[in-house]
């Protein structure tokens, strides 16, 4: 599931970040899991920056069809995993380093059968595994107060009880079955969008997507599994590409490296025992002007890294970090 929220494109996927992303683990040696396999991007550069070995997981069965084609030159060094990130711990455990680049990948978007796309007609569908509820049964069968609050709290839509009352009423009419007519009833709800504003459905669609693939809560369990699997002085690097994603990787971050924060400004940070990190990049790595210019997809893409202790892994509150919640649970 690597990658932006973004347009589709006929260019070849480009992995955002990557290049800072290796400067920041430098040294690269050992074996790296990439938890977000997708295209295959940061597998590949892992692989040539130095490591022995990385294990690629995906829950897209596609992603390692379309890997097929290049895996071979790399031979037992790439081991492709079906699976999900956030049980990354039963895949392998003691590991030198993880990845995490979040979303939904290019080659996703790009096929508008899979249903991800505002831009392409195709089934509603949205489902990264091709497996359980797709979108459409989602949309014509949630209440209209559950798909506010799903617009709301996962794409951070301020008109979402607005885009939510059309939706109910279009359904009534028809079953809402394709992305484009999705797409126009959101669109009929907003202001027509300025040059270079995101297309009116785009947080609509971002909180479809992140509900049917459950994504918040396969993020903070792979937090929680990567702090497993990781042995000490292995390195943790996420990319995301929202604030809420972001949100929850920095108060994951602050949390395990036992930093709970101040009573106030002026106030020294408390510091708590047995951190089970460390912070790498204090502040989260952005994209360069280059890679804003190579790489389009880049500007709202942000990177933290974190360094494993040896302090053994422990629980932590999903509400600690975060988390939005959906009638009380993680959906």
């Amino acid at each position: 599931m690597a990658g932006a929220d973004h347009t589709s494109s006929d260019k070849p996927h480009i992995p955002v970040l990557l290049r800072p992303l290796l400067d920041a683990v430098h040294p690269v040696s050992g074996t790296w899991l990439d938890g977000t396999f997708g295209a295959g991007g940061y597998t590949r550069g892992l692989l040539e920056a130095g490591a022995d070995k990385v294990i690629g997981v995906d829950r897209d069965p596609l992603a390692f069809e379309m890997a097929a084609d290049w895996a071979a030159e790399y031979g037992d060094r790439l081991v492709m995993q079906p699976g999900v990130f956030s049980r990354m711990d039963e895949y392998a455990n003691n590991l030198d380093g993880v990845v995490l680049d979040l979303g939904v990948s290019s080659m996703q978007l790009d096929q508008a059968e899979r249903g991800f796309s505002f831009m392409k007609d195709g089934p509603l569908d949205m489902r990264m595994s091709q497996e359980g509820e797709s979108a459409a049964d989602l949309v014509n069968t949630a209440t209209e107060e559950q798909l506010a609050d799903i617009l709301f709290h996962y794409g951070e839509e301020r008109a979402s009880r607005r885009i939510a009352r059309a939706i109910v009423k279009a359904r009534a009419e028809s079953p809402i079955t394709t992305t484009l007519r999705l797409a126009e009833i959101v669109e009929s709800c907003l202001p027509r969008a300025k040059p270079g504003q995101s297309h009116p459905a785009t947080r609509s669609f971002q909180a479809l997507r992140i509900a049917v693939n459950a994504e918040y809560e396969e993020l903070f369990q792979g937090l929680m599994a990567a702090e497993r699997a990781l042995k000490p002085g292995g390195q943790l690097a996420v990319v995301t590409f929202h604030s809420v994603e972001d949100r929850m990787v920095k108060r994951f971050f602050q949390s395990r490296a036992g930093k709970t924060g101040r009573a106030n400004r002026y106030a020294p940070e408390i510091q708590q025992d047995q951190p089970q990190f460390t912070l790498k990049t204090r502040k989260a790595i952005g994209p360069d002007p280059q890679e804003l210019q190579d790489n389009p997809r880049a500007r709202s893409a942000k990177l933290r890294v974190a360094v494993r202790t040896d302090a053994p892994a422990g629980e932590i509150d999903a509400r600690a970090i975060g988390m939005p919640m959906i009638g009380g649970k993680a959906r």
